[in-house]
Formats: C-alpha cells, structure tokens, sequence
C-alpha cells in the first residue's frame, strides 16, 4: 500500500507567539501600512534592509574611532526595523502574492542584520572578547535555526522566546549603543557582553528542550493514527 503525502499550505507569513510589544506594534502596523507611498512596494521594503546593513557595518567601522557614530547606527536599526515591519503588511494589504519570496527574502535579510551588528560589535570590543562575540553569533544562529526545523516539521513559525522577539532584540541593541556610548567599551565587555552571551544560551538550551519534546510528541501521535489505520511507519 502506497502512503501519499498532502502538501500543507504554506505558513511562513503567520507567525506564531506573542512578544511584549506584539499588540501595540500590531496597532501601529494597521494604522500607518496604509500611508506607504504607492511606489514603494513591499519587494523594494525587504530589499531595502542590504543597504541598513551596509551602512551598520560601515557606521560600526567608524565608530572604532569615533564611538559616537553608534548613534548613527542605532539610527539604522530603526530605520531597518520599519522597513522590516512594513514589507509584509504592505504585500498582504496590497495582495502582491509574493509570499514565499518574503518568507526567503525576509528572513535571510534578517540573518544579515544580526551579523552585521555582531561584526560592527567585533569593530568596537578589544581582541580579548572578539571570541565572545563569535559566541553570541553561534547562539543566535541557533535559534534561527531551531526556528525554521521546527516550522518545516509544524508548519508554525515562532519567533519569540519568553515573549522576547525581533522587536525587542532591536529596542536591545540600541540600548546597547547607548550604554557603550555613555560608559565605553570596557564597560560593556565587563557588564553587558557575558550577559548577552549566557543568557540566550541558557533561553535556547530551554527552548531546544522543550520543542524536542513537542515534535517528540507529534511522532508518538503520528506513529499511533497510522497504527490504527494499518499504515507503515
């Protein structure tokens, strides 16, 4: 007996899970996708984000001499933010059907965005915690990783972690501008850079934990309607 497998509809533009800014970044969402200018459509919005990364990697480089060019940086992450924000609440209010493009697209630009704030970080810090900051580039691929297995095995998109999501991360790295600016590298090698490293380590140990355990769950519910069914496993 041949098994024949359903293609699910595709998710990847539903995300799953709420973060502590969710309901007021939603209402902000709605109110303003309407005022996008016509001519700058949800296609140019994701592309958008190579040049906020070109110019964070160029900015950071800067502030290795200057630190005050973080504020320009931080700049950029806003900037980054909104384009990210409004490219597929543009593509859904104005039905441009690339889902799956957006879904690619979004998402790898994503990528970019955490490393080049890392490599703008690795600029900045002193030799001695540059390998810290390779670390915390390994962890936060981990999770971005975790997400896309877990989606290509639910199709559920989660992105947000104890209610910290993408939002969040950016409010973060401004708030980590600020103190580097305000106090200096030293300081946020001595303070800030082990916390970043240790806490999402131990947030994706939990996180990997649980969902293991989730997807472990779903083979065992597979695994019992196909034995009711008298279907190989």
């Amino acid at each position: 007996m041949s098994v024949r497998f359903v293609r699910r509809d595709f998710a990847g533009h539903l995300k799953k899970g709420a973060s502590f800014l969710s309901d007021r970044e939603q209402r902000f969402i709605k109110k303003y996708t309407p005022k996008v200018p016509k001519w700058l459509g949800t296609q140019h919005l994701t592309l958008l984000s190579f040049v906020w990364v070109g110019f964070i990697v160029y900015f950071s480089f800067l502030a290795k001499y200057n630190i005050n060019w973080l504020w320009v940086v931080s700049f950029c992450i806003v900037l980054q933010y909104l384009t990210d924000v409004f490219d597929g609440a543009v593509g859904r209010y104005r039905n441009t059907g690339l889902v799956k493009w957006g879904y690619y697209m979004d998402h790898f630009t994503d990528f970019l965005f955490l490393t080049s704030m890392l490599t703008g970080y690795s600029f900045i810090v002193n030799d001695h915690s540059k390998y810290l900051v390779f670390f915390v580039l390994i962890i936060f691929a981990g999770f971005m990783v975790s997400s896309f297995l877990i989606f290509n095995v639910t199709n559920e998109l989660e992105i947000t972690y104890f209610k910290f999501g993408p939002t969040e991360m950016r409010i973060m790295l401004i708030l980590i501008n600020t103190a580097i600016i305000l106090f200096g590298v030293e300081f946020a090698e001595k303070r800030i850079l082990p916390a970043i490293v240790y806490i999402p380590l131990v947030v994706l140990i939990i996180s990997v934990y649980r969902r293991q355990r989730h997807i472990w769950q779903i083979d065992q519910e597979d695994k019992k309607r196909s034995s009711s069914k008298g279907l190989p496993r």
